[in-house]
């Protein structure tokens, strides 16, 4: 298991892909599975840990240590492909940037994608078509390339306690960007005359400015609330207890891992309908979606009355994280599958 190097596994904070990851790891060691995690030292994981770095690279960056991400992520990935006879698959979540490098090596590889698809990602696909991909919704996989298989992000339900009462207030949890657009997010909640708690950070200079020149000045710490990057516990807190999670994205979003985190604490989702929400929030059931951001305050009422009971009964059924790990299981049994039949064909 080939993770980046951002942040620690699990994650402390943000780290969508890190959570996944771990996930995974612990569910495939559940199994008696033989794992390694190629990770940050000061990562917790029940498989086997080959430190790469002693420490997550945001804190690394941020104390001035190191400059270059991209230096670690070839480190690590020299590091697995070198190894590569020692293991079955070998699993990367890095991005498409390291795609070439698995042509070096016999093992059959898997390379998840957890971004959106750019041209530079579409280009490597046409180059080196002989790499097994998989994206993480059916939309972001077709931008990827035709025949590209999806398995959804899950979610450990068991670690979000459900609220079935309606909260009094809205959510918004995400980076504090114009692409996350907490920007509208207060503006739905102003017009509906309820109180907004946002949390998240910016992660870029860009969102910096952004954050202090449109979200800071409309923070008063009573009809709008900012309480920053939250841990794991405090995020359950923040989505039980909101009548609402508002998700009005600016972006093709690629999975949006906060919308079932949201439902699995019974609190539907108001979403704009761009990329893959329309996959992940089943409208009339979880929540509602709409194509424009000025349609999504006439919904809010409607998304208001939904069954939270039924939100996370359903979520669940759709979204847990052992669904996650066995679309995983399948899609290593394939790639082990077709490399076996190349070497037959040699």
């Amino acid at each position: 298991m080939v993770p980046p190097l951002w942040a620690p596994i699990p994650p402390r904070t943000y780290g969508g892909i890190e959570l996944m990851v771990h996930l995974l790891t612990e569910e495939l060691v559940r199994q008696g599975h033989a794992v390694t995690l190629f990770g940050t030292g000061d990562s917790r994981t029940s498989a086997r840990l080959e430190v790469v770095c002693e420490r997550n690279m945001i804190d690394t960056m941020a104390s001035t240590e190191a400059c270059v991400y991209e230096a670690f992520a070839n480190g690590a990935v020299a590091r697995v492909l070198a190894r590569a006879g020692d293991y079955d698959v070998l699993h990367f979540h890095m991005g498409m940037h390291w795609v070439p490098f698995a042509t070096l090596v016999g093992t059959p590889c898997l390379f998840t994608i957890h971004t959106f698809a750019s041209y530079d990602d579409r280009w490597i696909v046409r180059n080196f078509p002989g790499v097994a991909l998989n994206g993480i919704s059916r939309y972001q996989a077709g931008l990827i390339g035709e025949g590209v298989p999806a398995v959804y992000n899950g979610c450990d339900f068991g670690g979000f306690e459900p609220r079935y009462e309606k909260g009094e207030y809205l959510a918004f949890l995400g980076r504090m960007s114009h692409d996350k657009n907490p920007l509208d997010a207060i503006r739905i909640a102003r017009g509906a005359g309820m109180r907004i708690v946002l949390a998240g950070q910016a992660q870029q200079k860009k969102e910096e400015a952004y954050f202090e020149k449109e979200i800071k000045p409309l923070i008063d710490g009573d009809r709008v609330r900012y309480i920053g990057p939250v841990n794991h516990a405090q995020k359950v807190e923040l989505l039980r207890n909101a009548a609402a999670l508002v998700f009005p994205i600016q972006w093709e979003e690629p999975f949006g891992l906060v919308m079932i985190e949201a439902m699995a604490c019974g609190t539907p989702v108001l979403a704009r309908s761009l990329g893959s929400v329309a996959e992940v929030v089943d409208a009339g059931v979880t929540g509602y979606h709409a194509g424009e951001i000025g349609e999504l305050a006439a919904l809010l009422p409607a998304t208001l009355g939904l069954d939270r009971r039924v939100v996370r009964e359903h979520a669940e059924g759709r979204f847990s994280f052992g669904r996650m790990v066995e679309g995983y299981l399948a899609l290593y049994g394939g790639v082990m599958e077709r490399r076996e039949r190349s070497y037959a064909r040699e």
